[in-house]
């Protein structure tokens, strides 16, 4: 994909929550999810197709770990009761089944030697012989730890943010050409069988092809730094007829909902992907806002029906308080953000008294 038609890589991951403030507390206590760019309640018009053609109202807040990798944006639905799925989801079922979360690796084995201290926490090995471990939040969604990148900023938090998600696919070939599109070219691996580090995990004894994406090397975009190298990991079960995650829920129920991608000349990109064969399902033809930020979000869909949010940003907040914002589209799209803008949005980190506030 070229300048005119640019996809930037994972700008967030989507999480539907049954509790807000619960998940919200949990994800900050185990992941650092402490500063949020925007937290605001809003109709959600542009996702009727995927709420059965009703206008639901949310709340919102997109929420960093300055430390490094990229946001979570947390999810309630407010005007319907969030719907947690009604089987317990398997690996490989269709959507995204899991996060990764990602650890500097200074404290890659400090990190994973105190989880496994925890009662049922285990260590395992992954293909490439890379160790993980496994959490499971409030909500029964679960996030893999991996090794990523050295943190951009140093903290107090064991970990670092979202470095990708783990995804049930029906169609491996077809799936990774899908996310080449996204820009995640790069086989990390690609192997078939079973799998140590999987054992554990509800349906993990079966059988895969698993194949593990990195974005590819021209990594671009104001917060490339921050959030640094993402993985989309492919896994198609063999021994199975996996389900859809989202079968008969809406967008905003329990589950990763939808994954965000950064992007810059939205129409070019429409083009380049419709070509494809996946046009745009839902768009804000205009800007959108949420609270201060202004962005042009559109939907389309991976082979299997799982969501992917294009986003293009204009305007972002640094520090909402202090009234200082950033409006991108008056920046080259390729140049990175100057590292002493985006660390003064440390000066946004909120408490837990922030959260339980009404």
């Amino acid at each position: 994909m070229d300048n005119k038609k640019r996809i930037n890589g994972i700008q967030h991951l989507g999480i539907g929550t049954s509790n807000f403030k619960t998940n919200w507390k949990w994800l900050k206590s185990n992941f650092g999810f402490d500063i949020p760019m925007f937290d605001s309640i809003a109709k959600a018009e542009l996702m009727a197709k995927y709420t059965n053609d009703i206008t639901v109202n949310k709340r919102a807040a997109m929420i960093l770990n300055i430390q490094g990798g990229c946001p979570i944006e947390l999810i309630e639905l407010l005007s319907e009761v969030p719907q947690a799925p009604n089987y317990e989801i398997q690996v490989g079922d269709l959507g995204i089944f899991a996060a990764k979360i990602k650890i500097s690796p200074s404290k890659f084995a400090d990190t994973l030697a105190s989880y496994e201290t925890k009662e049922g926490s285990i260590l395992y090995e992954a293909p490439g012989s890379t160790r993980v471990t496994y959490l499971k939040s409030p909500d029964s969604l679960i996030f893999q730890l991996i090794e990523g990148d050295k943190e951009y900023l140093k903290g107090k938090y064991k970990t670092s943010g979202i470095g990708g998600c783990m995804i049930g696919v029906s169609d491996m070939e077809k799936s990774k050409e899908f996310y080449g599109y996204m820009g995640y070219h790069d086989v990390i691996y690609q192997v078939e069988g079973k799998f140590h580090d999987l054992k554990d995990l509800p349906g993990g004894t079966g059988t895969f092809k698993r194949c593990l994406l990195k974005k590819d090397a021209h990594i671009s975009g104001g917060f490339s730094k921050l959030s640094g190298t993402s993985y989309i990991e492919l896994f198609q079960a063999l021994d199975r007829t996996p389900e859809r995650i989202f079968k008969n829920r809406i967008w905003g129920d329990v589950g990763f909902v939808h994954l965000g991608m950064d992007v810059r000349n939205m129409s070019h990109v429409e083009e380049f992907l419709t070509s494809k064969g996946y046009p745009f399902t839902c768009d804000s033809s205009n800007d959108l806002h949420m609270g201060q930020t202004r962005v042009h979000c559109v939907y389309v869909e991976d082979p299997d029906g799982t969501l992917i949010e294009l986003i293009e940003v204009y305007k972002i907040p640094i520090i909402e308080k202090l009234n200082l914002f950033l409006n991108v589209e008056k920046r080259n799209p390729e140049a990175n953000l100057p590292d002493w803008l985006i660390k003064a949005m440390r000066f946004m980190r909120i408490s837990n008294r922030y959260i339980d506030q009404d």
